[in-house]
């Protein structure tokens, strides 16, 4: 995940706090920005008129916000800015990571969250259920964070499909990154609602143990990891008794109800957006037959 970063843009608050997330990681990981504002497409007739001087002054109108945006990106991350067409907003950001070859999409929370946690909207709801490209959500806020650079990489390790894919994306992410890697079980907690008793909760405690032991026999020789098992009642609750670093990202997978390749945000990551303070990625939990992309 070193390549190019596509950032949905909007002219508001979310659009500049995924402009300043996508800024921070691109100048962590070494990649550029893609800013990216998506139109209407021409077939959109039926909410906007059909007409020439309305589309270029639209146009017009995108490409000053975009340039007004790229005059917050630090001269010191390559960026270029396109207005692209698309059926719907996340439709095309994912043709447009698709176009640039990009590793990672990043977009704003929705209007309305509180500061630092982060409100899924229409695309990022969007995204995160069809995309096959990585996602990064930006808490409400990003724009006025001092935090630079990653540092520290924290992956929800479990043990459904797509937990080895997980790892390889966040150990590619923490070394790029230079950052501290932390491998997060929330197996203890992550149990049917029907099973309370002590001696499951125990039973989960040992065996999110193993999970993470598996998971550390796993990781390259120069990569070193902190293991930490979340103890609570609920996801919520263990998510918010964790501590978290200003520079932190987490990383999750997606559903076992996602397509190949596909994203698909499960209910236990839903929970754990609720309360995580950071940055989240959302990745597909298979890759393509090259690995090239997850």
């Amino acid at each position: 995940m070193t390549g190019r970063i596509v950032v949905g843009y909007t002219a508001t608050d979310a659009g500049a706090d995924a402009v300043a997330l996508g800024a921070r990681l691109a100048a962590a990981l070494g990649s550029s920005v893609e800013l990216v504002l998506v139109l209407p497409a021409e077939d959109r007739s039926v909410i906007t008129p059909p007409d020439a001087g309305y589309d270029r002054y639209l146009q017009g109108q995108a490409e000053a916000w975009l340039q007004t945006a790229a005059e917050s990106i630090p001269d010191a991350v390559t960026h270029a800015a396109h207005v692209r067409f698309g059926d719907s907003f996340a439709e095309g950001l994912i043709a447009a990571a698709h176009e640039f070859d990009a590793d990672l999409i990043v977009v704003g929370a929705a209007n309305g969250g509180l500061r630092g946690r982060h409100r899924l909207g229409t695309v990022a709801n969007e995204l995160l259920h069809s995309s096959d490209v990585p996602v990064a959500l930006a808490p409400e806020g990003s724009r006025r964070f001092e935090a630079t650079g990653v540092s520290r990489v924290t992956v929800a390790i479990g043990t459904r499909p797509g937990a080895e894919a997980l790892l390889e994306e966040s150990v590619s992410l923490a070394i790029a990154a230079h950052a501290h890697l932390r491998l997060l079980s929330l197996v203890s907690v992550d149990l049917p609602a029907s099973v309370d008793t002590g001696v499951i909760r125990v039973a989960g405690a040992a065996h999110a143990d193993d999970v993470l032991g598996k998971a550390l026999d796993t990781l390259p020789e120069a990569v070193e990891a902190d293991v930490v098992v979340a103890r609570g009642d609920s996801i919520e609750e263990a998510v918010a008794h964790l501590s978290w670093e200003p520079g932190e990202l987490a990383v999750v997978g997606s559903s076992r109800l996602a397509q190949p390749r596909r994203l698909f945000l499960g209910s236990t990551a839903a929970k754990m957006l609720h309360e995580l303070p950071v940055p989240m990625v959302v990745v597909p939990r298979t890759r393509d037959k090259e690995g090239s992309r997850v």
